[in-house]
């Protein structure tokens, strides 16, 4: 009796990951399909495939300004990665490997700043980038972009870096080792599993976002993809194989992202959360 029970919850268990999986993967799917098809057979056909795989649908997005959007977000985006891991593991190694009360206050800080809603300082972050002229830059997407990041990514590798044994940072240092070797050589090669998964976080994240891409960037050279899309779009009669054609090309590097380092992703989520 106990062996059936086990067996139907865990045929349930399975259905619904099934499930699951057939509501977020079939959207894509559709996607990348009506991307080939032409303005009437995507009304008119919306569920069958393609009858003609109108490839040409990905050269016009591509020569209408994806290229351009699709650079402006890898710039964006890897500038914001590198500036995230760097300030972010050098301010968790300090608050795992220090204790004072200004340490503390640091961290109540760091966690406060989680609670902050991105939406809520959209006002006056327009205001200080416009007072240093950063409006329609990519630092105007940059800056923001790492601040938003930064108490997140920095309380995952603290955690991370709390389950290092003391033990390894005694021995460099009796080994001769400063501070930074020990956080260079040491640290971070330990904690390649939670890099990877923070790297991932922060490139989805930059890559995706859309408030403060049309709200702090305008003209077209500097836009990035998600705000730049919008300029597919028209009043009277909108070109949809077109716009979900560039739509597949911007989702494209992220889902290669995640298949590729699902395992790390996995691994770095579930060992982060050893201490807290």
């Amino acid at each position: 009796m106990k062996k059936q029970k086990l067996s139907f919850t865990r045929l349930l268990t399975v259905l619904l990951l099934v499930l699951l999986a057939i509501s977020i993967l079939y959207p894509l799917f559709w996607m990348f399909m009506s991307s080939f098809k032409s303005y009437d057979e995507i009304y008119n056909a919306t569920w069958q495939l393609p009858e003609g795989w109108l490839w040409k649908n990905y050269v016009n997005a591509w020569n209408e300004g994806v290229a351009s959007y699709f650079l402006n977000s890898l710039i964006v985006t890897v500038a914001t990665v590198v500036l995230v891991l760097f300030i972010g593991s050098l301010g968790a190694y300090a608050l795992s490997k220090y204790k004072s009360r200004f340490i503390d206050v640091v961290f109540l800080l760091v966690t406060a700043g989680i609670m902050i809603n991105p939406q809520v300082c959209l006002v006056p972050l327009f205001k200080m980038l416009n007072s240093l002229n950063l409006l329609d830059t990519k630092l105007a997407l940059i800056l923001p972009y790492v601040a938003f990041r930064l108490p997140l990514i920095t309380l995952f590798l603290r955690s991370y870096f709390l389950s290092i044994p003391k033990e390894i940072n005694e021995s460099a240092l009796i080994d001769g080792c400063n501070e930074f070797q020990i956080y260079a050589h040491i640290y971070l090669p330990m904690s390649k599993p939670m890099l990877t998964t923070v790297t991932l976080l922060t490139a989805y994240y930059a890559w995706n976002e859309f408030l403060f891409g049309i709200i702090f960037v305008s003209s077209d050279s500097q836009k990035t993809i998600p705000a730049g899309l919008m300029n597919f779009r028209d009043a009277l009669a909108t070109d949809w194989g077109t716009l979900l054609a560039g739509m597949a090309i911007a989702s494209l590097p992220m889902i290669l992202l995640l298949i590729v380092f699902q395992k790390q992703l996995v691994r770095g989520m579930s060992e982060g959360s050893v201490k807290g």
